[in-house]
């Protein structure tokens, strides 16, 4: 008995390169080190592309670059239309790109349109400006609370602790939904949209391909006269009116974002980072929107063939709806390593799933299954690799390295650890710079050490100990993603008859088959030459845990 799911035939032209492309994340103060400073930088970036080639990735998306004082990890921008001195120029960012171009990989930038930072020039001339002014009517201001306004306007909680107001220091305070770093911005503000709209077109123009949006669900804002408390605030629905989140009309700014990326040849392409019900993830992904919405379902699931069949259906269900297509991630620079996670026992849904409370209890490697863990990964990455849509990577995974889990509380850096103390230990752990060689101060980031530490064990992944090794994780992700590029096609698949519910597969449309294996016990696999298998293959059958490719 088979069933066929079906999202939407694309045309295999530059204008739709994105609906199932690789894309690697590189997280650039921990991707290389070109100036020995301890910080990665875009040098870095640009002596790396031979390796990016090497790997087959078909785009990069950066995490921000802008000039920062990294009370976010680069997410508190001062300026959107320069480069952070301590990781380059505009030149070297131009180099850059013309790097990997020439390489044929594509480039992504992140935009962060919530908040910028309180170093801002506008932030500076909004805190000297009265109550009232133009300069403060870009943020989201109001009037404190008390005999001499002593107290904030609400007792609302931001994303990362602490209350979400901060004063002013005249009877004012203005909102920060994450870090007091983070002043939110006013989206109301037609001198706000202008500016984006300048920014889009800036690094359009400088050969940017495309934009993830940071917290793209949060721009639109209508506080009311009357701020609810934060018990009222939590309780209301997210169904479109809510005050602060996924309200229907911040696709009014979308709309008008479509029409700059529309300008170029071929248009810009765009993808959303917006934690909202699933069933409200469409419109950002819509083709007078954004164009495309990330999925993190799969990377919250368990790694169980049920849930993960459920998610793949729903989420091939909701890109028909879009008209967009997909996204499949597991790792990026916000939550633990999803070799690390499939290392831990099933979480079933739990907060604790991404890994927290194996952090808080030290991070300690021995409380890890480190062989599974690594075994689950490469299965699921081959699985994401065969599916119809687009596949974020992050930096590292290509590695199979771990979570850094025992950081010393004086080197960690993410505000999480500071404002949640002993609640939340914070991102620093998949931050931390990757190795390149087996040895050195910092196992080959740069000549000066790194700016979080790496543990000892990091030389056994680095690029050094894999390159040549054949049963390396880095060559299987070389080998997966050179026949990706050749078998990719239509975008849908059609679910096989597998006899087992902890065996998972499926075929494409041009008889390329995924055999992904959940349990322990040995699955024989169906007719076909076998083209790659994160495990072995004893007498047809996949040993155990693990994703077979099969085309008939």
């Amino acid at each position: 008995m088979t069933d066929v799911l079906t999202a939407q035939d694309p045309t295999a032209t530059d204008e739709t390169w994105w609906r199932q492309a690789s894309v690697y994340q590189i997280y650039p103060r921990s991707f290389a080190d070109a100036n020995g400073d301890g910080i990665g930088d875009l040098a870095g970036i640009t002596e790396r592309v031979p390796y990016l080639a090497s790997l087959g990735v078909e785009a990069v998306w950066l995490s921000p670059f802008y000039p920062s004082a990294l009370a976010d990890g680069g997410y508190d921008v001062d300026d959107y239309r320069d480069v952070d001195p301590k990781l380059g120029t505009l030149e070297d960012f131009d180099a850059m790109v013309a790097a990997l171009h020439g390489a044929g990989i594509r480039v992504i930038v992140d935009i962060v349109p919530n908040h910028t930072s309180d170093r801002h020039e506008w932030f500076r001339e909004a805190l000297a400006a009265p109550a009232g002014s133009p300069a403060r009517d870009r943020y989201v201001f109001r009037d404190g609370t008390g005999p001499a306004a002593e107290n904030p306007p609400a007792d609302w909680v931001s994303i990362f602790g602490g209350p979400a107001w901060t004063a002013a220091g005249d009877g004012q305070w203005y909102l920060h939904s994450f870090a007091k770093e983070q002043p939110d911005l006013n989206w109301a503000n037609r001198e706000v949209r202008d500016d984006f709209l300048h920014t889009l077109r800036f690094w359009s123009d400088r050969g940017v391909d495309g934009f993830r949006i940071d917290v793209a669900h949060g721009l639109s804002k209508d506080l009311g006269e009357v701020l609810p408390t934060w018990a009222e605030l939590s309780a209301m629905p997210k169904d479109g009116t809510h005050p602060l989140w996924d309200r229907d009309d911040v696709h009014e700014i979308y709309a008008e974002w479509r029409k700059v990326f529309d300008e170029y040849t071929p248009a810009r392409t765009a993808v959303a980072e917006a934690w909202v019900a699933a069933d409200r993830r469409a419109r950002y992904a819509s083709a007078d929107g954004l164009g495309q919405a990330f999925n993190f379902d799969l990377l919250e699931a368990d790694f169980d063939a049920p849930s993960f069949r459920s998610i793949i259906e729903f989420n091939l269900g909701l890109a028909e709806q879009s008209g967009s297509s997909t996204t499949w991630v597991f790792s990026n620079h916000d939550v633990v390593r999803h070799a690390t996670r499939y290392a831990l026992p099933p979480q079933n849904g739990a907060a604790e799933k991404q890994g927290g409370a194996w952090l808080l209890a030290g991070g300690s490697p021995d409380a890890l299954d480190q062989e599974l863990g690594l075994r689950r990964a490469q299965a699921a990455t081959l699985l994401e690799l065969a599916l119809p849509g687009s596949a974020y990577m992050y930096q590292g995974e290509e590695l199979g390295l771990q979570e850094v889990g025992d950081i010393p509380a004086a080197d960690r850096q993410d505000p999480a650890f500071f404002r949640n103390p002993g609640v939340d230990v914070g991102r620093d752990g998949c931050r931390v710079p990757i190795p390149w060689t087996r040895d050195g101060s910092s196992f080959g980031f740069g000549s000066g050490g790194s700016h979080l530490p790496q543990p000892a064990w990091f030389g056994g992944f680095s690029v050094e100990a894999e390159d040549d090794d054949p049963d390396s994780t880095l060559n299987l992700y070389r080998k997966a993603l050179g026949l990706r590029g050749q078998l990719q096609s239509e975008e849908r698949l059609e679910w096989l008859d597998t006899g087992r519910d902890d065996v998972l597969a499926f075929r494409r449309p041009n008889g390329w088959t995924n055999v992904t294996v959940f349990g322990d016990e040995p699955y024989e696999l169906p007719a076909g030459a076998l083209l790659l298998a994160s495990a072995p293959v004893a007498d047809g059958a996949l040993t155990g845990v693990g994703t077979a490719w099969l085309r008939a």
